[in-house]
């Protein structure tokens, strides 16, 4: 089997969205050999910065010595990004034979009637290709929510991580942050241990709430102390522990989710459940990579790009915004899902931009360029939309050159994926 066929096998099952249960994943995982029994793992849940924790885990971990497995989603521009071993992507090979031996049991189960989505079964590709890579832990993070979501058929993990929570995806876990803060608790298991980032109260309370009745020890980011040195579109300078670190991911909000990210590393430590030296935990912070999170890819004029998508990501990206670029007059290229909450993103940006170019995105969700610019309108901001979002960047671009302005591409992470390798590629050009 090629790797271009591995793909189409698991692009041809219903895709990620509305299915949550844990029947179909246990079922398949059995007839694997329960290949997810052969792992630790550290489970991170939340709404926003799951991802850049959970790349900070990954490089100090593996900086460590551990063999590290990392699963987050969605990708940015390689499939593969999705399953990573020591901070590299699986190789094409590595795929194609994990589908070849598996796919077999997809369509088995298919035949008894049991369904199988593509986020179920790459979840059991990742715990399949993870076993038998002799991984020592996995990063593992969650698809929606927590109870329900399929990679909650572990055992109790290492450690269970929450990042913010905050309202997104309300049609499938409840219209309030109390309703999905319980659906991202599920994480937390009776004989493991917890980290949370700082909550709002309501989010907090139901955090507290399910450790205590768990008996599960909770260790809170915001009481790890840093001191922030500097900061800015390259990264942030800050002292832990006596010693400098960089981490080379913008905004201040990526500074909480390193306490986050540090938290869980002192619990793991004072649990004996793994051993991370200060030199690993600078090593590895200082190579985090999480591509589209505030990602600075030019700099005359400054280029950035961002994959904010819910009104928690839109405000981090406001932070930073009047941080870093204040001086700046802003373009911005936008694209977004018409599942978000597009008005109340919309909102928070009001009064950043000189003007939004709102561009289609590539999925079966997306809203309507001329739709986005009308609400963008009906807001009080200068809006103009594109047929495309390559045409849209180029517009763009062009304007902020001749004002000495910047650019900022933001709204969906499907947008970010998309536009990532036509930006670089342009860059590389202009």
């Amino acid at each position: 089997m090629t790797y271009e066929q591995a793909l189409q096998r698991i692009h041809s099952l219903l895709t990620f969205g509305s299915r949550p249960g844990l029947d179909r994943m246990r079922e398949l995982l059995k007839r694997m050999g329960d290949p997810q029994d052969r792992l630790r793992y550290i489970h991170v849940a939340g709404t926003n910065g799951k991802g850049s924790v959970c790349a900070m885990l990954s490089a100090v971990l593996k900086a460590a010595g551990y063999k590290t497995g990392l699963f987050i989603s969605p990708y940015i521009t390689d499939f593969r990004e999705r399953i990573q071993i020591d901070n590299v992507m699986i190789s094409e090979d590595t795929l194609a034979e994990a589908v070849e031996q598996t796919f077999p049991l997809i369509e088995q189960l298919r035949s008894e009637g049991i369904i199988i989505t593509e986020f179920e079964y790459v979840n059991a590709l990742e715990f399949y290709i993870h076993a038998n890579a002799g991984c020592d832990v996995v990063v593992l993070e969650t698809g929606m929510g927590g109870l329900l979501d399929c990679t909650n058929v572990i055992k109790p993990p290492l450690c269970a991580v929450i990042t913010v929570i905050g309202l997104d995806h309300t049609a499938i876990l409840g219209d309030t942050v109390e309703k999905i803060s319980a659906q991202k608790c599920g994480i937390i298991k009776s004989g493991s241990r917890a980290v949370t980032s700082a909550q709002c109260d309501e989010a907090m309370a139901v955090i507290e709430k399910t450790a205590a009745e768990r008996a599960v020890p909770l260790r809170k980011a915001e009481d790890i102390r840093i001191e922030t040195l500097g900061s800015d579109l390259r990264g942030s300078r800050f002292v832990y522990g006596g010693q400098e670190l960089f981490l080379p991911l913008a905004g201040g909000h990526q500074l909480d989710n390193a306490r986050t990210a540090l938290a869980a590393i002192e619990t793991l430590n004072e649990s004996g459940a793994l051993t991370v030296n200060m030199e690993a935990v600078a090593e590895g912070m200082a190579r985090a990579v999480n591509p589209a999170r505030l990602e600075l890819l030019g700099e005359e004029p400054v280029v950035l790009l961002d994959g904010a998508h819910n009104p928690n990501g839109i405000e981090a990206l406001q932070r930073a915004i009047k941080e870093y670029l204040d001086s700046r007059e802003l373009i911005c290229v936008m694209g977004m899902l018409a599942d978000k909450d597009v008005d109340s993103s919309i909102s928070l940006l009001s009064g950043l931009f000189r003007e939004i170019i709102a561009v289609p995105v590539n999925n079966p969700r997306a809203l309507g360029a001329e739709a986005l610019a009308e609400k963008c309108r009906a807001q009080g901001i200068k809006a103009r939309s594109f047929g495309s979002a390559e045409e849209g960047f180029d517009e763009a671009y062009a304007a902020a050159r001749e004002i000495g302005g910047a650019v900022l591409v933001c709204g969906s992470l499907y947008l970010a994926g998309e536009l990532r390798p036509y930006i670089i590629s342009f860059l590389q050009q202009a």
